[in-house]
């Protein structure tokens, strides 16, 4: 059960990175209105604080989220303005997330469905627990797979698995979710969470700028032709071969040691 008034997000700061946990373990951390504020103002909160250079979204209890809770009062009524709970609450959760310069790990246990399994394929770096559960339910409440869904599904998997997934609502295990390409990398669930930490704390080590410059490119690499890709890679190398942290990557190449790059944890 959910301990009373407990906030809906929990922040927790880690040396170079911060956890977010969604914290509405009775109702498989479902979200409300309330929920979806406080996880854009925690993430708000951290793109602005140069010490986090690395996020990590995991879910309380017993499962990663399980989309909508559909018993939020919002949704009271016989016709909904479901547009105006993606445009107010899961969209702009979907923007934050991709346009955050930072990376963004994503832990997934037990359930992952709807919104709340497009959330975490949002993210740049999903490690999944292997009994994990993927759902698209979707078509079974009569709906389109929503919060990037039709845009995320068939690009990390490919337009005939996506769009087999997204009509049936099958059920696709951590396990099956990195065979197609989903996830980053499948876990037995005791190794998810430490493993997931040791990816922040390695990025969190890492030029920011470089892994800024990377998530960037390869958003921009989707809508761009391959010229205008080799231009802007072009530019972006340019650009970062002048930084400070390119030079002290350089010098400690040459003198066989772990680099410092600047802000990163000692």
């Amino acid at each position: 059960m959910d301990q009373p008034d407990a906030p809906p997000i929990l922040v927790e700061r880690h040396a170079g990175y911060r956890l977010l946990l969604l914290n509405r373990p009775s109702r498989l951390n479902a979200f409300d209105g309330a929920m979806a504020r406080a996880l854009a103002a925690a993430l708000d909160e951290a793109a602005a604080d140069p010490t986090c250079r690395a996020l990590l979204l995991a879910g309380a209890g017993r499962g990663f989220c399980a989309g909508q809770d559909l018993a939020d009062p919002g949704l009271a009524g016989n016709a909904p303005d479901l547009g105006a709970t993606l445009e107010e609450g899961w969209n702009p959760l979907v923007r934050r997330l991709r346009d955050m310069p930072k990376p963004v790990v994503c832990a997934v246990h037990g359930v992952a469905a709807g919104a709340g399994a497009n959330l975490a394929l949002a993210c740049d770096i999903v490690v999944a627990a292997t009994d994990a559960r993927f759902l698209q339910p979707f078509a079974r409440l009569g709906l389109v797979p929503d919060s990037g869904g039709t845009w995320l599904l068939p690009r990390l998997a490919g337009r005939a698995r996506a769009l087999g997934h997204a009509l049936l609502g099958e059920p696709l295990s951590g396990e099956e979710a990195a065979a197609w390409g989903l996830v980053w990398r499948a876990l037995p669930a005791a190794e998810l969470l430490p493993a997931a930490r040791d990816i922040c704390a390695h990025l969190a080590r890492l030029p920011a700028g470089a892994l800024a410059a990377t998530k960037r490119a390869f958003q921009e690499a989707e809508g761009n032709s391959l010229n205008a890709q080799l231009d802007r890679e072009r530019d972006l190398q340019r650009s970062l071969g002048q930084e400070a942290d390119f030079a002290e990557g350089l010098r400690a190449f040459h003198e066989k040691r772990a680099p410092r790059f600047a802000g990163a944890p000692a």
